[in-house]
């Protein structure tokens, strides 16, 4: 009986004591990790604030930057407080930190080949961030490690582990950032929308070129594409050359991001022309 009483004497006093201290450690974590999470995303709403006007903005490169450094800093934060907080509740548990630094030193020596793998993602995010290869709203090809075909698409997320990216068909697709060979970013600071032309090899170049060259003035003039081309889309000229076929190459600088649009919108309008001038199917 008195040892009953002892033991519940031992728990109400281990509730009082530690154990509060230890619901309100786990508490305190997850506040501040809402807060810190309000914080971030208040944060990249501001950043993307200016962006949401229009379709033809596209956000610069120190926004990208900006965007992705605020959750990397709240995803460094949030683990480092996480792991201070979970050494306090096993400090309260009873299981004192000093004895357990032989133990940890054994298992850290047992996992340390699988580590390897973590802490270089670590670092390679660290330089992907650092280096600016690319941030939050890219448009990137991603060559990875032991695939043959590369991670394609628009860069949701990027920590100092993993890169998300979401591609054309909305499937979201995960990197790990220590497993990325090549990066082609799609959309840093210009970008270039390029279109080969098909004709006969019966055709007047010279008069193809003029057509090429109305459709670009025309494209420029165009309010809408205006606000998406740097530049007046301008002819290459000859790019190819077969038996029964020539290729006539047109390029336009675009906006990062917004080759795509200008291609498609382009073709259209170079179709339309060479149907005009009787040339039939082209681009």
């Amino acid at each position: 009986m008195n040892a009953n009483l002892a033991a519940g004497g031992d728990v109400t006093t281990f509730l009082r004591g530690s154990g509060l201290e230890i619901v309100l450690y786990i508490i305190g974590a997850v506040l501040f990790g809402r807060f810190a999470t309000f914080v971030r995303d208040r944060i990249t709403r501001r950043i993307d604030a200016g962006f949401q006007s229009s379709d033809s903005l596209v956000r610069s490169e120190a926004a990208k930057h900006r965007h992705a450094l605020a959750q990397v800093v709240t995803w460094v934060v949030l683990s480092l407080v996480y792991f201070l907080v979970a050494l306090q509740v096993v400090q309260r548990l009873g299981f004192p930190l000093g004895g357990l630094v032989a133990p940890a030193a054994v298992i850290g020596a047992a996992v340390g080949f699988g580590a390897q793998r973590i802490v270089q993602d670590l670092l390679a995010g660290f330089f992907l961030i650092t280096e600016r290869q690319y941030g939050f709203g890219d448009v990137v090809s991603i060559a990875v490690t032991g695939q043959t075909v590369p991670a394609e698409g628009t860069v949701e997320d990027v920590t100092l582990r993993i890169t998300t990216l979401r591609n054309v068909d909305g499937e979201v697709i995960t990197v790990p950032n220590g497993q990325i060979v090549k990066v082609t970013n799609l959309s840093k600071d210009w970008a270039r929308a390029a279109i080969d032309v098909p004709v006969p090899a019966t055709a007047d170049i010279t008069r193809v070129n003029e057509i090429l060259h109305e459709v670009g003035a025309k494209a420029f003039q165009d309010r809408r594409l205006k606000s998406l081309l740097l530049d007046e889309p301008t002819v290459m000229g000859l790019e190819d050359l077969t038996v029964d076929q020539m290729n006539i190459r047109m390029v336009a600088r675009t906006l990062p991001g917004k080759q795509f649009e200008v291609g498609r919108e382009l073709r259209v309008r170079v179709v339309a022309a060479m149907r005009r001038e009787g040339m039939g199917e082209t681009a």
